[in-house]
């Protein structure tokens, strides 16, 4: 089988366009943090509701911070591993399995 080096290239162009279009929200303490993370692992976007601050409670905010974002990366995997498998049409590839 021969390989276009070129063809590879273009086709991680393509992929890393996707991962950059592929979103997740997190979310931690009932929608009091929310954080937006896309399929590069970057942080796109924080939310964090007022009343949060009432208390002053600092820790728990660096833990909410820290769930919300734990989370949205965990989202944002899943979908990436849905895409991989979609892009891989069922194929049986050594080393990759559908399942996260």
């Amino acid at each position: 089988m021969n390989i276009n080096p070129l063809d590879i290239l273009k086709n991680a162009q393509k992929i890393q366009e996707k991962l950059g279009a592929i979103t997740a929200t997190g979310a931690a303490g009932g929608g009091l943090v929310e954080i937006d993370v896309n399929g590069k692992m970057e942080v796109i976007a924080v939310r964090i509701a007022p009343q949060t601050m009432e208390g002053g409670d600092v820790d728990m905010l660096q833990d909410l911070i820290m769930a919300a974002f734990t989370d949205g990366l965990a989202k944002v995997k899943e979908e990436i591993s849905g895409e991989a498998a979609a892009m891989a049409g069922g194929l049986n590839i050594p080393g990759f399995s559908g399942g996260g």
